[in-house]
């Protein structure tokens, strides 16, 4: 079995004219198939978290969008590497300006729903991440950023439609 390798480093990272970090990332996906359909959408979705490398708090899969790769394919790609799912990507849920908590530097990010359709058993990350499947009310509750529980909550708004 080969393993797949995770990206590291900044060479190939893309950057704003003023400067900020381009970020991209996505919230995983599925519908129970089993729920009751006359409960909202919220009920009938399932997002999949991520732990931070250092194991605090819950998030989704975001990165570096570098320049040898689309937009798309670095969110896939991330989604990939620290969640180990792959899936459809559909249409972008937005761009956010948001400030590092670990540095004192603003990123330009932007989600993309990704519609889940294989989990790896083995993944790039595996060893330093945590993933779980929740409802949206844990993701709400759990989920430290404020960009990506508005992604989701815009997820959700498109699912209802």
């Amino acid at each position: 079995m080969s393993m797949m390798i995770a990206r590291q480093g900044r060479e190939l990272q893309r950057y704003t004219s003023c400067g900020k970090r381009l970020v991209v990332g996505c919230i995983p996906y599925k519908l129970k198939k089993d729920g009751p359909f006359m409960v909202g959408m919220d009920k009938m979705v399932q997002v999949l978290v991520i732990s931070s490398q250092k194991g605090h708090g819950m998030m989704f899969p975001k990165g570096g969008w570098e320049s040898d790769e689309t937009m798309n394919q670095a969110a896939s790609r991330e989604a990939m590497e620290e969640a180990g799912v792959q899936g459809h990507l559909e249409g972008n849920l937005g761009r956010w300006l948001y400030k590092s908590n670990r540095n004192n530097v603003f990123y330009e990010g932007t989600m993309f729903p990704l519609n889940v359709t294989e989990e790896l058993a083995y993944w790039p990350e595996m060893e330093l991440r945590k993933r779980r499947w929740v409802t949206v009310a844990e993701a709400r509750e759990g989920c430290q950023h404020i960009w990506m529980r508005e992604a989701l909550e815009r997820l959700l708004i498109r699912l209802e439609r």
